[in-house]
């Protein structure tokens, strides 16, 4: 792969991609354009009110998925600073140019807002719920006297068993923003690619294979032409663009600091469970060489605390940690891309950029400390149980609904016509665009998605609300 492709302008509407400005007044980069279509769009905005880890939270310090996203971005242009400053330093690539380190940079920073925008409401158990609930009833609903399940492909089938929240943001910015016409925010392929983590499909993924880019899904086969252009405009070809390799250590970074902070502040974790679980794991995983201690560190900020009489020296000293913590995974990510340049950019390299860093054992316990304490709570738990019962009970009556829209040999009763009538037009209009020319298995695999669609651009707080009137909840 190489630089000059890798950082394609090119859209799915006008321009050749051929020049990175315009020779009229407007004197923003392609990628600067790619930034205000973001910022400026409804689904963006949503992110306010989408679940981090905690839904429908009513403290205004806990993350959202709009906090988290804005946190992704800015570490993510970060990283792209620091790296594209040490491939110009060291001469890593010859080819690589002092605008090419402020394109990475203004990509990444665009790349880590809208790397979330696909999520359902309720966080990253919203898809589990969507997941769990096709498991249940894909071979329950039928469809002119036969299973759903047998009806569709195994391609279309398999999208719904692993609803994927990455290619749902893919879908929605290259589909489903449909205002000026059928090409969503027709964002530049170099930031699409960037946000494909997992450049496989449904009948490709291999959780055992060893390699990252295989454990999800990316696309959908609705979206795979889409993605296949993406692909041979970029030269990616099946491997991952490099700059995701950026995106998502800039998001593992923000999410297991962040989980750590907003889990303190709610009373998961306290100053003393994080002290000793980091000690135990420096004293188990003696690293030499490696000068930053995390438990010196928090230790030294409560010391801190202390001397400067602070009310919390708890809070204090954990609410910095976060931070200088923050700064050596930065540093870390920067050494895990650098140190592995000619993998990332033949396609071979199969890890994240913590692997075998210093941050690694870090990253796993912040990650597992996560999970032990806050994920698999009974508080969590029940706010979960309540979840699934506003999910299943949505895509129950919108699945059901859709069946037998634009069917001519399904027909819909009255309460039906009334659910499908709810759906917003934006997504309806695409639907008919993309249903165009197509046969009845098709359009019917394209109606499942436009419920997924209708169903992933709710806030947390539409949802409940939506689902409290269906309900007659007053």
């Amino acid at each position: 792969m190489n630089w000059e492709q890798l950082l394609s302008t090119k859209r799915k509407r006008n321009g050749s991609g051929k020049t990175r400005y315009t020779r009229a007044t407007d004197l923003r980069s392609e990628f600067e354009k790619d930034y205000h279509r973001i910022i400026g769009s409804a689904s963006f905005r949503r992110l306010q009110d989408k679940t981090q880890v905690f839904p429908l939270d009513k403290s205004d310090f806990i993350r959202t998925r709009l906090t988290h996203s804005l946190e992704v971005s800015s570490f993510a242009k970060s990283l792209g600073q620091n790296i594209g400053e040490n491939i110009l330093a060291y001469r890593k690539d010859p080819d690589f140019t002092v605008q090419m380190k402020e394109d990475i940079c203004n990509i990444l920073q665009c790349a880590g807002l809208i790397h979330d925008i696909g999520n359902p409401p309720f966080g990253h158990f919203g898809e589990e719920a969507i997941r769990d609930w096709f498991g249940r009833n894909l071979s329950k609903l039928t469809y002119r006297g036969k299973p759903v399940s047998e009806v569709l492909t195994p391609q279309m089938r398999e999208d719904f068993y692993h609803f994927e929240g990455n290619a749902q943001a893919f879908r929605l910015v290259t589909k489903l923003h449909f205002l000026v016409d059928e090409r969503g925010m027709n964002l530049t392929y170099a930031l699409l690619s960037t946000m494909i983590k997992y450049p496989v499909s449904s009948l490709e993924i291999n959780t055992r294979s060893g390699d990252i880019k295989d454990k999800k899904l990316g696309y959908y086969y609705a979206d795979e032409e889409m993605f296949r252009e993406i692909e041979e405009a970029t030269g990616t070809n099946g491997c991952r663009h490099p700059l995701t390799f950026i995106l998502e250590a800039a998001d593992d970074i923000a999410y297991k600091t962040a989980d750590i902070e907003d889990a303190f502040v709610k009373g998961f974790i306290s100053y003393h469970d994080l002290l000793e679980e980091l000690t135990e794991m420096e004293e188990r995983y003696a690293q030499e060489g490696n000068s930053f201690s995390p438990s010196g560190k928090l230790k030294e900020l409560y010391d801190r605390g202390r001397y400067l009489h602070m009310e919390s020296p708890e809070e204090y000293a954990i609410k910095n940690w976060i931070v200088r913590v923050q700064g050596f995974l930065i540093t870390c990510a920067t050494y895990g891309f650098t140190s592995n340049y000619e993998a990332i950019m033949a396609g071979t390299y199969k890890h994240d950029l913590f692997y075998q860093t210093y941050a690694q054992r870090l990253m796993d316990l912040l990650g597992d400390m996560a999970y032990r304490r806050v994920f698999t709570s009974e508080a969590i738990y029940r706010m979960e149980v309540t979840e699934a019962v506003m999910i299943d009970y949505l895509m129950d009556r919108f699945v059901g609904a859709v069946i037998g829209y634009d069917d001519k040999e399904e027909e819909m009763n009255a309460i039906d016509q009334r659910m499908v009538s709810f759906i917003s037009s934006n997504y309806k209009n695409a639907y008919h665009y993309h249903a165009r020319g197509k046969d009845d298995v098709e359009k019917l695999y394209l109606r499942l998605l436009l419920v997924t669609d209708y169903i992933c651009g709710m806030t947390d707080s539409y949802a409940k609300r939506f689902y409290q009137e269906l309900k007659a909840i007053i």
